[in-house]
């Protein structure tokens, strides 16, 4: 559960697909742009010959390009020069979706990104906020990689437990703590109390270690 400060930064900071559940969320929203490039590459895939929808690609990249380099720089430019420049961001794309005499592959490219307009250059005001989700994709990847290798848990016991271990190693990863050496030390104190340790409490205690 996350609550105060970090409750107001999760709902803000949300990261979505575009699903109807997230959309009805009170917050700021940022879109997953890289599904949109993605579908765009493929459809000039399919039409080569359309040049349009590769001009539309390398425009639209660009200010998202733009953006981000803005948000990395917005303590150098200061308030006033960034949001000056973000409003420039801002009409700039939308008009990149006012295209004239677009054909009917780019008009169909472009409703699509004009249905994620409100959600696409949210990520330029909030530090640290990616405009896509690649990295939570590559977090849950090692759990499709499995399901995959083994057709998945052969039942609901062993499902949990393999999404408990998942969880608890993708913490660590993100923690920056060596997965096996934290479960040894838990193990290890599970056996001595019949309590597993902590993250917070393994943290801690390598801090110190640490600073021995």
């Amino acid at each position: 559960m996350l609550s105060g400060e970090r409750w107001e930064k999760y709902l803000l900071e949300f990261l979505l697909f575009g699903w109807g559940t997230y959309l009805s969320l009170i917050c700021g929203q940022q879109g997953c742009i890289a599904h949109l490039l993605r579908k765009i590459r493929k459809l000039h895939a399919v039409f080569p010959e359309l040049q349009s929808i590769r001009q539309f690609y390398i425009k639209f990249r660009k200010i998202l390009r733009d953006g981000e380099r803005l948000q990395k720089g917005r303590r150098q430019l200061g308030e006033e020069v960034f949001k000056r420049r973000l409003r420039g961001l801002h009409k700039r794309l939308d008009e990149l979706l006012k295209w004239e005499t677009p054909n009917d592959i780019l008009t169909d490219i472009i409703k699509k990104v004009t249905r994620q307009r409100p959600r696409i250059l949210t990520f330029v005001e909030h530090d640290g906020v990616p405009c896509h989700n690649n990295y939570a994709e590559y977090l849950i990847r090692i759990g499709v990689l499995k399901r995959k290798v083994s057709f998945g848990s052969k039942s609901a016991k062993g499902a949990q437990a393999y999404a408990v271990l998942l969880s608890v190693y993708t913490t660590c990863q993100l923690r920056n703590i060596t997965f096996v050496d934290f479960m040894k030390s838990s193990l290890k104190q599970y056996i001595r109390t019949g309590k597993p340790i902590l993250l917070k409490e393994y943290s801690q205690q390598e801090s110190i270690r640490k600073a021995a």
